[in-house]
C-alpha cells in the first residue's frame, strides 16, 4: 500500500508503514554486495533471494562500544561483514556506530577506523572548557534544554573522549558500501503509559519515527516544532554527541536509582542533601569556566533540570495530528521525551522486527550486564503480546555458564535468531565473573590494554563460530 503523506509541500512528516525511499535504494545496492559475499563463501542464490540479515548491538556503555567494534572487525576478517544488511544498536553500541559511520564507507577501511577509535579512547581527552562551551551552546540554541544536553556535554564527551558535532544526516549517501544503520531509543511517556505498540522509536540518517506505528519525520527536522503536520519553527539539527546520550544508560540509571532509593529509605533532609551533592558535581566539573561564553548560566539551568529530573525533551512532530495508528495521547502532547532504549529493552529488536524490513536472520550481540538472556526473553514475550512473529526461546539449564552461540528458530514467518553473549564459557574458560568485574558498566574509561583485551574477547565469539554462522546464513538463503 502506498504510504499516506501529510499534505505538506515538503512532506516532512510521513504516515505509513513502508520503508523510506532512501532506505529502499540503499537496500537495492546492498543486495549486490551481499550476493557477492555469499558467493565468496560458497552460498548460491539469486539476487531476489538474498537474505536480510541484521546485526544487533545491545547496550552496556564502553563495554558495548568496544565489544561491537571487536565483533565487526572479526566479521570483516572472516569475510562475513558484507553479508549484513542492517546494523542496529542501542546505548553503548551506538557509540561505536556513531564513530564508524562518520567515516564514509567505513567497512572498506575498518582497520584504520578501529585504530582511530582505540587511540581516542585510550589517549584522547576533552577539556573542562570545551565541555562548558558545548553545554552553553546547547543552552543557547534549544527551546528545550534538558538533562540529556547536560549529560551529553559533561559525561558522554568524557567517556568517548570527543565532542562529536557531526549531524546524522551528514551520513546520507556516504555509507553505500556499509550496512544500513538504525539507532534505537524509546518514547518515555509511551513506556509509562503502557502503549505497547508505540514506545519503539528509530533514528536513521534519512528519517526517524515510531517503528511499529508507522509515523516518521525527516531526521533533519527531528526536534523542530510542528503543529498538525506542519513545521512552524525550525530548530538546529541534533548532533551526534546529543544522540549518543539518548543511547546512554550508565549515569542516568545510577543517579535515578540513588534518587529512588532516597525517596524510599531516606529522610527529607537526606534526600535534599543527596540532590545538592548531585548538583554540586555538575558545577565542580565546570568550575574553571568564566562567564564570557555563558557557561555558568547553562550550569545553573543544568542544576534546575537535575532537580526536576527532566530528560530528553523534544518538540513532538505529531502534535495535533490525527494519526489512526498512533495513540491520541501522543499527538496531544506538544513535547515528547526520548530516552535510552535500555530503560525498556536493552537491544534494538523492534526496529528490525518491522514487517516491511522482512528480516530473515538476526545476529544478537549481547553486551549486557547480568542475565545474558534477558533481552531475547523479553523480546519473545513482547512479540507474543503484540502478535509479531518471533521464535520460541528455550533457555539452557539453570546454574550453567552461558555458551558462545545459541540459535532460536520459529515458524517460516519468524526470523531465525542467533544469540551471542559477550562473556561465556568458551572465551572466558571459567573466568566469566572475573571478566564481568573487570568491565563493569559503571566504568568511565578503559586503558589501552583493557580495550585490546576486550576487542579480542568479542572477536573470538565470531572467529570460533564462523562455520555455525555460515550454516545459519545458508539455511535462510532462498
Amino acid at each position: 500500500m502506498k504510504p499516506l503523506l501529510c499534505s505538506l509541500s515538503s512532506s516532512e512528516v510521513r504516515i505509513g508503514h513502508s520503508l523510506s525511499e532512501a532506505e529502499r535504494q540503499h537496500l537495492a545496492r546492498r543486495r549486490k554486495t551481499i550476493l557477492q559475499c555469499l558467493e565468496q563463501n560458497g552460498i548460491s542464490c539469486s539476487e531476489d533471494k538474498v537474505p536480510n540479515i541484521a546485526v544487533l548491538g545491545s547496550g552496556g556503555g564502553l563495554r558495548a562500544m568496544v565489544g561491537l567494534l571487536g565483533s565487526l572487525c572479526q566479521l570483516k576478517e572472516e569475510g562475513l561483514l558484507d553479508c549484513i544488511m542492517y546494523l542496529c544498536g542501542v546505548s553503548g553500541s551506538t557509540w561505536c556506530m556513531a564513530s564508524l559511520y562518520k567515516e564514509p564507507d567505513w567497512s572498506t577501511k575498518l582497520d584504520l577506523a578501529k585504530n582511530n577509535i582505540v587511540e581516542r579512547l585510550a589517549d584522547g581527552s576533552v577539556s573542562l572548557k570545551e565541555m562548558g562551551q558545548k553545554l552553553a551552546k546547547y543552552y543557547s540554541e534549544k527551546d528545550h534544554f534538558s538533562l540529556t544536553d547536560v549529560w551529553s556535554a559533561l559525561i558522554v564527551s568524557n567517556m568517548v573522549n570527543e565532542i562529536d558535532e557531526h549531524k546524522l544526516t551528514e551520513q546520507r549517501g556516504k555509507y553505500t558500501k556499509d550496512p544500513y544503520p538504525i539507532y534505537t531509543v524509546i518514547d518515555k511517556q509511551c513506556k509509562y503509559d503502557r502503549l505497547n505498540a508505540d514506545p519503539w522509536f528509530e533514528i536513521t540518517p534519512d528519517e526517524s519515527g515510531y517503528s511499529l506505528s508507522g509515523a516518521f519525520v525527516d531526521s533533519s527536522f527531528l526536534g523542530s516544532e510542528f503543529e498538525n503536520g506542519k513545521k512552524i519553527k525550525e530548530q538546529p539539527e541534533i548532533d551526534m554527541l546529543y544522540l549518543q546520550d539518548k543511547y546512554k544508560e550508565i549515569q542516568k540509571m545510577t543517579l535515578k536509582e540513588g534518587v529512588e532509593k532516597s525517596a524510599k529509605t531516606m529522610t527529607q533532609k537526606e534526600l535534599k542533601d543527596y540532590t545538592l551533592q548531585a548538583c554540586s558535581s555538575i558545577t565542580d566539573m565546570c568550575k574553571e569556566q568564566d562567564n564570557k561564553d555563558g557557561s555558568w548560566i547553562a550550569i545553573l539551568r543544568s542544576i534546575e533540570k537535575l532537580v526536576r529530573w527532566t530528560w530528553g525533551t523534544n518538540n513532538n512532530y505529531l502534535y495535533k495530528m490525527k494519526v489512526e495508528s498512533v495513540d491520541s495521547s501522543v499527538s496531544q502532547s506538544k513535547t515528547r521525551e526520548y530516552e535510552d532504549s535500555a530503560a525498556l529493552l536493552n537491544s534494538p529488536y523492534f526496529s528490525v522486527l518491522r514487517k516491511e524490513r522482512d528480516i530473515d536472520l538476526i545476529i544478537s550481540l549481547d553486551f549486557s550486564e547480568g542475565d545474558p538472556f534477558k533481552t531475547v526473553v523479553q523480546t519473545a514475550e513482547k512479540c507474543k503480546d503484540l502478535q509479531i512473529p518471533f521464535p520460541e526461546v528455550v533457555l539452557p539449564a539453570k546454574n550453567t555458564e552461558p555458551q558462545d552461540f545459541y540459535v532460536f528458530k520459529g515458524s517460516s514467518d519468524a526470523p531465525t535468531v542467533i544469540h551471542i553473549p559477550l562473556f561465556n564459557a568458551v572465551n572466558c574458560k571459567g573466568g566469566i565473573k572475573k571478566w564481568e568485574k573487570t568491565y563493569s558498566t559503571f566504568q568511565m574509561n578503559y586503558s589501552r590494554e583493557m580495550i585490546t583485551d576486550l576487542l579480542e574477547k568479542a572477536g573470538l565469539n565470531i572467529k570460533n563460530n564462523k562455520e555455525k554462522l555460515l550454516k545459519e546464513i545458508g539455511n535462510v538463503t532462498g
